[in-house]
């Protein structure tokens, strides 16, 4: 059976992309300057070249190439957006006689892919980014759950899986069965406690399809070692992302602050230098609200970053700790949606 997810899932994308398409072509952005207000944030993941015959990639979304990477950069240039580090942007919005507009670039989970194909996009450009660390990745203890449940989706005809309801054998021959297969090991992610459920993952795919979660881990992230290296570069700044990457508002308070000092003390380290920035796993509004902004200002944060898509404005200073950013989503990757979203227009109707 295909789920209504599968369904839905090109439907939204085909959305979006009319979105984009109708505020590019006419540069609508130009007759509306003040919708762009002072700028943006991009979240960025993994940044490596395009996969030749990959099929079945659940987790597209999280991937650009460096070369849509570098459009990126010359678009924010060519708009007049001033390239800046994430943690100087509150003092930045805050000077009234500063009236230009800023970006930001960040990148979550630390992928190796971000000092071999990131970094020296952004060094090309002397363009300043910061990448948000995970303890649990960087030390090998805790998987990649989207991973390794896209690799369980795509290892053979079918997964069998403990939903709640007893083991069930769930069909992964066609490529819409995998992505419905993946859809439902996400869902079971937010339906229990998340570690559990990561738990659970887990054990299915070692001990039913002989994959090793922290092998993908291993395989995809920078280790503490890799993490020094890149610290050399003066335009990188590394800032905190958990200890294991779990929701934030599904944890309670005491875990809440375990997660977001313990990582910052993680950070520094491994780099050297104190995190001036944190990144809420998923960043969306069932992931970062009033209490976790209160808990990383309270942890010494003067920015935090959600992914609740918006451009800067007032609203920015007031809440400095949650902050929005845009994605730049694999999808979507031409360099006249970048124009779309600097203009700002899409989230009028967002």
């Amino acid at each position: 059976m295909v789920s209504l997810r599968s369904i839905k899932r090109p439907l939204k994308y085909a959305l979006i992309r009319a979105s984009l398409e109708a505020v590019a072509l006419p540069h609508l952005g130009n007759l509306f300057p003040a919708a762009g207000g002072r700028g943006l944030i991009f979240t960025l993941h993994h940044v490596r070249p395009e996969r030749d015959g990959v099929e079945f990639d659940p987790n597209a979304h999280l991937s650009i190439t460096p070369e849509f990477l570098e459009e990126a950069i010359r678009m924010v240039l060519e708009r007049d957006l001033v390239p800046v580090h994430l943690h100087d942007l509150p003092a930045l919005l805050s000077d009234p006689t500063d009236r230009r507009k800023f970006v930001a670039f960040t990148l979550d989970d630390g992928y190796r892919n971000n000092a071999e194909f990131a970094a020296p996009v952004f060094r090309k450009f002397a363009v300043p980014y910061t990448i948000f660390i995970t303890r649990g990745f960087v030390e090998r203890t805790r998987s990649m759950w989207w991973e390794t449940a896209a690799a369980i989706a795509g290892s053979g005809p079918s997964v069998e899986f403990d939903f709640g309801s007893g083991p069930e054998a769930v069909a992964t021959t066609t490529l819409s069965q995998k992505f419905a297969a993946f859809e439902r090991l996400a869902d079971f992610v937010g339906s229990i406690d998340e570690d559990e459920a990561i738990k659970r993952i887990d054990a299915v795919a070692m001990d039913r399809h002989r994959i090793d979660p922290i092998a993908i881990v291993d395989e995809l992230v920078m280790s503490k070692a890799e993490l020094r290296d890149l610290a050399q570069d003066p335009l990188v700044h590394f800032g905190a992302h958990t200890i294991t990457h779990v929701n934030l508002r599904r944890v309670s308070e005491g875990r809440l602050r375990h997660e977001i000092e313990a990582s910052a003390t993680a950070v520094e380290r491994y780099v050297g230098r104190s995190p001036r920035s944190f990144s809420y796993p998923y960043g969306g509004p069932i992931a970062a609200g009033e209490r976790e902004g209160r808990a990383a200002a309270d942890a010494g944060f003067g920015v935090a970053v959600t992914t609740q898509p918006a451009v800067l404005g007032p609203a920015s200073l007031a809440q400095p700790t949650l902050l929005p950013r845009v994605s730049l989503n694999g999808h979507f990757q031409k360099k006249r949606y970048v124009e779309a979203l600097i203009s700002g227009l899409l989230f009028r109707f967002m």
